[in-house]
């Protein structure tokens, strides 16, 4: 019998998203959800998205941690940002904006969650993960190298791996892998402003993954971070309202 997985994540602190989401991942009835980290960094409502991803948690869904939540819970900005030489000043009082709407019980629970999950059905395995098998900061995005894509799949056994991190959603078979990355949430990257998810089916023929699209006010969570007023909050609210990237 199939396994129908709903997988979300780089919610970033857009609590209108992650609701909106939920709404229609709840039609569609899943038997599991999988959420795939970076929960809090550059959006306005840090704390609230904890609050609901931890009661998704305790309905049984699964969630990893992103390497933003590192960022957030410990400051170590090595390990959440290892290609970069430096910390430029907005992602730095971002990150500690964040950690301050925090409890300290919530930044407990950001340093527990672990790197991966993986769910087995019928002898086939999802691995749940941030940016790739092994890693939360290599990601698999569509322009890598053939060869690094290869070398990073394939440190894992998983038939199946549902992933985030690049912002950027994606469906694609890689030999005998399936590659589900389910974009973002709630800072998409990719030219739709939309709340970004998946829905992976696992059974003992062939899996398959469907991506989904859900409009939520976006202009309303846009507007939220430019009345924050934090260095850098017009590009994250412009990020929101577009779906694109920007600097």
């Amino acid at each position: 019998m199939a396994t129908r997985v709903a997988l979300l994540g780089d919610i970033h602190g857009n609590e209108l998203a992650l609701d909106a989401a939920l709404r229609e991942i709840a039609r569609e009835k899943p038997d599991l959800i999988a959420i795939t980290g970076d929960l809090v960094l550059n959006g306005p409502r840090p704390a609230e998205v904890v609050a609901r991803v931890r009661a998704l948690e305790t309905e049984g869904a699964i969630v990893v941690q992103g390497n933003t939540d590192i960022a957030v819970a410990d400051f170590d900005y090595a390990a959440a940002f290892p290609w970069l030489d430096e910390i430029s000043p907005p992602q730095r009082a971002a990150t500690e904006w964040a950690h301050d709407q925090l409890s300290d019980e919530d930044l407990d629970y950001l340093r527990r969650l672990p790197a991966e999950r993986r769910v087995r059905v019928d002898g086939t395995m999802l691995l749940v993960c941030h940016a790739s098998p092994g890693s939360q900061t290599s990601g698999l995005s569509a322009d890598l190298d053939p060869s690094v894509t290869v070398e990073r799949v394939t440190r894992t056994d998983a038939r199946v791996i549902g992933c985030g991190h690049t912002h950027v959603a994606e469906v694609r078979e890689l030999g005998r892998k399936l590659i589900c990355n389910a974009g973002s949430c709630g800072f998409a990257y990719d030219g739709d402003a939309g709340a970004s998810w998946a829905v992976v089916t696992l059974d003992a023929d062939e899996p398959e993954a469907e991506l989904f699209r859900t409009t939520y006010e976006a202009q309303a969570v846009s507007d939220e971070l430019s009345a924050r007023g934090l260095p850098g909050d017009v590009y994250r609210a412009a990020i929101v309202r577009t779906g694109r990237f920007v600097r």
